[in-house]
């Protein structure tokens, strides 16, 4: 009997390592893509046209589909372990996931259309709701068919703007739609930012309706408020910051070159490579087991705070570019 169970334990135990060892693995973030050069590598061999546009496309394509061909797959809407245990891969997932939604939709409705009354691309019609649908959904439709559909209509969308004939499929370089998605990005690095500063807890005043006097809110809001992450969440914030910066890493790159000669016109190159390099340090590697929560200058590291200044300088600088690319 004892020897019975004994095997049964030397079972579990078996088991045990074998799910942390996959887990381990399949935790392991992707490695940056050389976009520009993949772009016209994939151009070359479906003997397309590389047009403007053709590099943020790609980008676009290239990221979600890494979530989907990753080590382990597509992690976020798993029900069996080890998967169904983990939480810092499927954090990351949704961080460059939200990023690429963002993308998405800006290719709808600014990057394909030359002025705001102009008809709408087919194909990215098609592709941006493919990507809104919740990403922990395994069920039928299930998260990855729906993304996947998304990249199949992204890449029609790509092989018609490479197209010379296919001339109602564009993408236009202008400062004016650049500034548009950079917006969004702005929201997104500054609500990470917030909550990443929030690992130690912090006293924040109201300033919901600062500048304006005149301005109401729907329901009262105290005038000061403790802002805390929870302890459990604290690692989920970390890995979600690491998986957005890592996207919008990629699609920097690829507006760099898409839209060279507008950053020039305003000179403002040098100030999207600052900003690429400021998220390019969100991408060290961790070499805490655990994600750490000490208090400011205590002895224990706050990774959540070093994150949180990386992406706030980041931020900063594309508010920059932001008013940069606003002037005449």
């Amino acid at each position: 009997m004892s020897q019975h169970k004994g095997k049964i334990i030397s079972a579990l135990i078996l088991v045990f390592i074998l799910f942390y060892a996959t887990a381990v693995y399949w935790s392991v973030e992707p490695a940056r893509i050389d976009i520009i050069t993949h772009a016209k590598q994939q151009a070359q061999q479906r003997g397309e046209k590389f047009v403007t546009g053709y590099t943020t496309t790609t980008s676009l394509i290239e990221v979600t589909s890494t979530l989907l061909n990753k080590s382990g797959g597509y992690l976020s809407n798993d029900m069996m372990p080890p998967s169904v245990l983990m939480d810092n891969m499927p954090a990351w997932e949704y961080g460059a996931l939200e990023m690429s939604r963002d993308l998405a939709l800006s290719m709808r409705k600014d990057f394909s259309r030359s002025q705001s009354q102009s008809t709408e691309h087919e194909a990215l019609k098609k592709a941006q709701p493919q990507f809104n649908i919740s990403s922990e959904a395994w069920a039928w439709p299930s998260a990855e068919s729906e993304y996947q559909k998304g990249i199949d209509f992204l890449l029609v969308y790509r092989s018609q703007i490479a197209d010379q004939n296919a001339r109602e499929s564009q993408f236009y370089s202008r400062a004016d739609n650049l500034r548009g998605w950079l917006k969004e990005a702005e929201k997104r690095l500054g609500s990470l930012s917030q909550r990443l500063s929030a690992s130690v807890g912090q006293e924040r005043l109201n300033t919901d309706l600062a500048g304006d006097k005149e301005a109401h809110q729907a329901t009262y809001a105290p005038l000061q408020s403790q802002v805390k992450t929870s302890w459990w969440e604290i690692d989920d914030v970390f890995y979600e910051s690491r998986g957005a910066t890592w996207a919008l890493l990629h699609f920097l790159q690829a507006v760099e070159y898409d839209f060279a000669d507008v950053l020039e016109k305003k000179n403002a190159r040098v100030s999207l490579q600052q900003i690429i390099r400021e998220l390019e340090a969100t991408q060290e590697t961790v070499w805490s087991p655990v994600i750490l929560n000490g208090n400011g200058f205590g002895f224990v590291a706050n990774h959540s705070l070093v994150m949180a200044n990386y992406i706030s300088r980041a931020n900063a600088a594309l508010i920059e570019l932001s008013e940069l690319l606003a002037q005449g």
